[in-house]
């Protein structure tokens, strides 16, 4: 169960990676968010132009049993939609002022994680974070602005001496793939999830019997797919560079969760290495 579960985030991020008779059931909900609690399964497939039997295969998709509890969720949805209206996500426009560019980047921040933990599963956060304890050394993989997530997480957990690397460029990738073992997790950084580079490294990893820990947007990709512990995130549909930074919050956080978690287990040790580490710079900086 997704922490924060908002059903109508979960069908905005999938339907792209639905089948074309399950993105016309996702597409009439979107369209018609307020008329949904009120329809039978038999009015839905009629607006929707499918079948009942497609309604009810797009709620069992959608991680239902059936049709009553998937609505019982549209409604509680809605009634959180409401809470929150007029805080949707704005991209970037030409000749913004600056006070209205702070609001927006602002807004899209906190809504990227907000909708993320509508979406990100606690059993899975569990699962990672002992498999992180558990481990003989980390790898993070990650490309790009994905690549800078991967360098945040080894600074948090090499600062509590969990042997740890990031890797950041497609040759370096396959090489640490190949040296993984069943002792250690791989944690693959990519928000579309089907980044070739990283894929290529997955097989690798995945045929060393590492545990594998993706944090990726909440659709089917083949990255979600071959996950151990899938940690998924909520992205925006805005055609700029907005959308990016709110794919970087929203993965940052999730390293953050990990490393907390992992953290606050072992809490008197790792304390004691915080405090190391930290004494060692700040008499650095006094020299």
């Amino acid at each position: 169960m997704a922490i924060n579960d908002n059903v109508l985030i979960k069908i905005r991020d999938r339907k792209d990676s639905l089948t074309p008779v399950e993105r016309l059931v996702a597409e009439y909900i979107l369209a018609n968010k307020e008329e949904i609690p009120h329809l039978s399964i038999k009015s839905l497939a009629q607006g929707s132009k499918t079948s009942d039997a497609s309604v009810l295969r797009f709620c069992k998709t959608m991680g239902y049993n059936g049709y009553r509890s998937f609505i019982v969720s549209i409604s509680a949805s809605l009634g959180s939609m409401d809470e929150e209206a007029g805080e949707q996500y704005t991209d970037i426009q030409p000749g913004d002022d600056l006070g209205t560019i702070i609001a927006n980047i602002g807004r899209n921040n906190m809504r990227s994680i907000e909708d993320t933990m509508s979406v990100l599963d606690r059993a899975s956060v569990a699962r990672a974070i002992k498999a992180l304890q558990t481990s003989k050394r980390l790898m993070f993989f990650g490309i790009g602005a994905s690549g800078l997530v991967a360098q945040d997480a080894e600074q948090k957990f090499t600062r509590i001496n969990k042997i740890c690397h990031a890797f950041t460029d497609g040759h370096s990738q396959l090489t640490a793939a190949s040296l993984l073992t069943k002792e250690d997790v791989a944690i693959f950084i990519s928000n579309s999830g089907d980044t070739v580079e990283i894929l290529d490294s997955l097989d690798i990893a995945k045929k060393n019997g590492a545990h594998i820990v993706a944090i990726t947007k909440y659709s089917k990709s083949e990255l979600s797919e071959k996950a151990d512990s899938l940690l998924s995130i909520s992205t925006p549909e805005i055609s700029i560079r907005s959308g990016a930074m709110g794919s970087r919050i929203a993965m940052l956080t999730i390293i953050d969760m990990l490393f907390a978690g992992v953290a606050s287990a072992d809490y008197q040790q790792v304390k004691k290495y915080l405090s190391k580490s930290r004494n060692i710079i700040s008499n650095k900086r006094r020299r």
